[in-house]
């Protein structure tokens, strides 16, 4: 991609992260009283969106299913409690995911995380996950450029599991989030600044071993997360601020040892913003909209998205303008498997499906793993199915080092 066209679409980029400066967060006037409330588009939008990218490659190549499937070193992102049911002692994973790849070639998503068994058989976790965005320039508005800046995104997280019982543990994660969008930049007269919160995850997850299926060892396990509780964000000096991705994600996962070498696991997730859903406005003939005698936008359909955490959390079963029809309309739907030779050599495959007026994502994905001794190396490629994706035509990875491996090797070493 040329430096000419790289100009024009970074800015029009950069745009798309500040809607919520202009009016009232997350509020959405351009509403027409007369559409069809069953047949309209309605999606939910949040502020620091990158906290919902699937930052792994091994889940990346199973249509991002993650909330029951084995335990990995990426467990925090999908559920904290299977860091519970660690079989190692201690372990890292970096991950690498470009971004909006065949438009630009320096946004990108990288995540490290790891976690550590502690002797009381509790497991720590921590991971790190910074989202560049590139180089923007800003503009005047004559169009004279007045400066570059790298807007960016980083979130860091501390988790805690521990078994309750031999096929139940329970887990949680602390999460500082910062999203630099600006570098303090005026926008629309007002005066921008970094959003910062603190958000905590809550997760559990029940797995069920040495099931008996037909004459095959199986294993099965339900998981549930409810993610990125915490404060609404702001960017700017008024007073308006954005709920984040509070998200609930249920899955289930069944693992059949087929023989001594061969393999297989089916998993699936259900997934729900846990944030109030855009209403419908009255509004004039400009598409501005009509107050009432209260000084409130006047609502023709749904509720005031203008709530506090905990009522946005629990309304959101029951707020769209559509009613229950359009609340099962924001549910997603994750479906994945994985085939394992040896525990050497892994293959997966996944699809994911989103509402045409939620969002419309619609896509598979193919994945490959491969460990060595000490190392793990997983790849994941999505395919989009409905319109374009970000991550299309994009190789994501993701390596692994296993210290309990290293540590047996350098014992056989010894002993030779």
């Amino acid at each position: 991609m040329n430096e000419g066209k790289k100009i024009i679409f970074i800015p029009f980029l950069f745009s798309f992260f500040l809607f919520a400066f202009a009016g009232f967060g997350q509020i959405n006037y351009n509403q027409v009283s007369g559409q069809d409330v069953n047949n309209r588009l309605n999606t939910i939008t949040t502020a620091v969106p990158f906290l919902l990218i699937t930052p792994d490659s091994r889940a990346g190549g199973m249509g991002d299913v993650g909330v029951a499937s084995s335990t990995d070193v990426n467990s925090i992102h999908w559920n904290a409690s299977k860091l519970a049911f660690a079989d190692k002692k201690l372990a890292i994973g970096v991950s690498y995911t470009p971004w909006l790849r065949a438009l630009v070639p320096d946004i990108n998503l990288a995540y490290l995380s790891g976690y550590y068994k502690t002797k009381k058989n509790g497991v720590i976790g921590a991971s790190l996950r910074y989202f560049s965005l590139g180089d923007i320039t800003f503009t005047d508005a004559n169009g004279q450029t007045i400066g570059q800046f790298k807007p960016n995104e980083f979130a860091f997280d501390i988790a805690y599991a521990v078994k309750l019982a031999k096929e139940f543990s329970v887990g949680g994660a602390v999460r500082y989030v910062n999203s630099n969008l600006t570098n303090g930049q005026n926008v629309q007269g007002s005066t921008t600044h970094p959003g910062r919160t603190i958000a905590v995850d809550l997760s559990a997850l029940y797995k069920k071993e040495k099931i008996k299926l037909a004459d095959k060892k199986a294993t099965a396990a339900i998981g549930l997360n409810i993610s990125n509780i915490g404060a609404k964000m702001s960017y700017s000096d008024r007073n308006n601020a954005d709920f984040i991705p509070i998200n609930l994600r249920l899955g289930g996962s069944l693992a059949i040892q087929i023989d001594d070498y061969n393999s297989i696991a089916f998993m699936a997730d259900v997934n729900k913003l846990l944030v109030p859903t855009p209403p419908i406005y009255d509004v004039d003939t400009l598409g501005s909209p009509k107050y009432g005698a209260d000084g409130k936008p006047i609502i023709l359909k749904g509720k005031d998205p203008r709530r506090g955490v905990a009522e946005g959390i629990f309304g959101s079963f029951n707020d769209a303008p559509g009613g229950g029809k359009e609340e099962l309309r924001e549910i997603n739907y994750s479906v994945g498997m994985e085939y394992w030779y040896n525990k050497l050599f892994a293959v997966r495959a996944g699809y994911f499906y989103e509402h045409p007026l939620k969002g419309n994502r619609k896509y598979f994905t193919l994945g490959a793993g491969i460990k060595y001794n000490v190392f793990g190396l997983d790849f994941a490629y999505l395919i989009p199915m409905q319109q374009r994706n970000p991550l299309q035509n994009t190789l994501r990875f993701t390596l692994t080092f296993d210290f309990d491996a290293f540590k047996a090797q350098n014992s056989d070493d010894k002993t030779e």
